[in-house]
Protein backbone atom coordinates (compact mmCIF):
# COMPACT_ATOMS: atom_id res chain seq x y z
CA UNK A 1 0.00 0.00 0.00
CA UNK A 2 1.06 3.55 -0.88
CA UNK A 3 -0.07 6.74 0.22
CA UNK A 4 0.09 10.53 -0.54
CA UNK A 5 -1.27 13.93 0.16
CA UNK A 6 -1.46 15.81 -2.77
CA UNK A 7 -0.75 19.33 -2.99
CA UNK A 8 -1.34 20.82 -6.29
CA UNK A 9 1.18 23.53 -6.70
CA UNK A 10 2.53 24.38 -9.84
CA UNK A 11 2.68 22.58 -13.01
CA UNK A 12 3.14 19.26 -13.82
CA UNK A 13 4.55 16.35 -11.07
CA UNK A 14 4.52 12.85 -10.63
CA UNK A 15 2.86 12.03 -7.55
CA UNK A 16 4.33 7.95 -7.60
CA UNK A 17 3.99 4.76 -9.67
CA UNK A 18 3.52 1.14 -9.04
CA UNK A 19 4.98 -1.43 -11.47
CA UNK A 20 1.89 -0.95 -13.86
CA UNK A 21 0.98 2.24 -13.42
CA UNK A 22 1.54 6.13 -12.33
CA UNK A 23 -0.17 9.05 -10.75
CA UNK A 24 0.54 12.31 -10.94
CA UNK A 25 -0.68 16.28 -10.48
CA UNK A 26 -0.79 18.71 -13.21
CA UNK A 27 -2.14 22.33 -12.66
CA UNK A 28 -2.41 24.95 -15.18
CA UNK A 29 -2.36 28.81 -14.88
CA UNK A 30 -5.22 30.60 -16.72
CA UNK A 31 -4.53 30.62 -20.36
CA UNK A 32 -1.52 28.03 -20.36
CA UNK A 33 -1.69 24.78 -21.83
CA UNK A 34 0.43 21.41 -21.30
CA UNK A 35 1.17 19.58 -24.45
CA UNK A 36 0.61 21.04 -27.94
CA UNK A 37 -0.54 19.39 -31.24
CA UNK A 38 2.18 16.62 -31.54
CA UNK A 39 2.19 15.95 -28.01
CA UNK A 40 1.34 12.29 -27.19
CA UNK A 41 2.14 9.10 -25.30
CA UNK A 42 2.73 5.94 -27.59
CA UNK A 43 2.72 3.66 -24.95
CA UNK A 44 0.12 4.34 -22.48
CA UNK A 45 -3.00 5.94 -22.19
CA UNK A 46 -3.97 8.75 -19.61
CA UNK A 47 -7.02 8.94 -17.98
CA UNK A 48 -7.63 12.74 -16.58
CA UNK A 49 -9.67 13.35 -13.62
CA UNK A 50 -10.73 17.58 -13.41
CA UNK A 51 -10.31 18.29 -9.83
CA UNK A 52 -10.95 21.94 -9.87
CA UNK A 53 -11.29 24.59 -12.90
CA UNK A 54 -12.59 24.70 -16.40
CA UNK A 55 -10.75 24.40 -19.50
CA UNK A 56 -10.50 22.64 -23.12
CA UNK A 57 -8.66 19.63 -24.35
CA UNK A 58 -8.13 18.52 -28.04
CA UNK A 59 -7.52 15.23 -28.31
CA UNK A 60 -6.54 14.47 -31.97
CA UNK A 61 -8.15 17.51 -33.24
CA UNK A 62 -11.56 17.20 -31.21
CA UNK A 63 -12.56 19.92 -28.69
CA UNK A 64 -14.04 18.58 -25.40
CA UNK A 65 -14.45 20.72 -22.77
CA UNK A 66 -13.48 20.46 -19.44
CA UNK A 67 -14.80 21.24 -15.85
CA UNK A 68 -14.76 19.86 -12.06
CA UNK A 69 -15.47 16.12 -12.19
CA UNK A 70 -14.73 15.50 -16.20
CA UNK A 71 -13.18 12.40 -16.53
CA UNK A 72 -11.14 12.26 -19.80
CA UNK A 73 -9.01 9.33 -21.10
CA UNK A 74 -6.75 10.27 -23.77
CA UNK A 75 -5.35 6.31 -25.09
CA UNK A 76 -2.10 6.02 -25.88
CA UNK A 77 -0.88 7.28 -29.20
CA UNK A 78 -3.50 10.28 -29.49
CA UNK A 79 -2.27 13.69 -30.03
CA UNK A 80 -3.49 16.40 -27.65
CA UNK A 81 -3.52 19.61 -25.48
CA UNK A 82 -5.08 20.59 -22.27
CA UNK A 83 -5.85 24.29 -22.10
CA UNK A 84 -6.93 26.54 -18.88
CA UNK A 85 -9.91 28.37 -20.41
CA UNK A 86 -11.03 29.88 -16.70
CA UNK A 87 -10.02 32.34 -14.28
CA UNK A 88 -8.84 30.01 -11.90
CA UNK A 89 -5.76 26.62 -12.03
CA UNK A 90 -6.98 23.75 -13.50
CA UNK A 91 -5.99 20.83 -11.65
CA UNK A 92 -6.08 17.29 -12.47
CA UNK A 93 -5.67 14.15 -11.17
CA UNK A 94 -3.75 12.36 -14.35
CA UNK A 95 -3.14 8.56 -14.31
CA UNK A 96 -0.91 6.87 -16.56
CA UNK A 97 -1.05 3.08 -17.88
CA UNK A 98 1.95 2.22 -17.82
CA UNK A 99 4.16 4.73 -15.84
CA UNK A 100 4.86 7.22 -18.70
CA UNK A 101 7.53 9.69 -17.10
CA UNK A 102 10.42 9.44 -13.96
CA UNK A 103 10.39 11.29 -11.33
CA UNK A 104 11.20 14.79 -12.92
CA UNK A 105 8.21 14.75 -15.60
CA UNK A 106 9.95 13.35 -18.39
CA UNK A 107 9.12 11.13 -20.41
CA UNK A 108 10.03 7.41 -19.81
CA UNK A 109 10.22 4.08 -21.34
CA UNK A 110 7.04 2.79 -23.37
CA UNK A 111 5.11 5.82 -22.34
CA UNK A 112 7.92 7.69 -24.44
CA UNK A 113 6.42 10.72 -26.79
Amino acid sequence: MRRKTLRFGKGFRVAFDVRRAQAAEMVIAPGDSEGGPDNRHRGADQWLFVVSGSGMATVEGRRVPLKAGTLLVIEKGERHEVRNTGRTLLKTLNFYYPPAFDADGDPIGPGRD
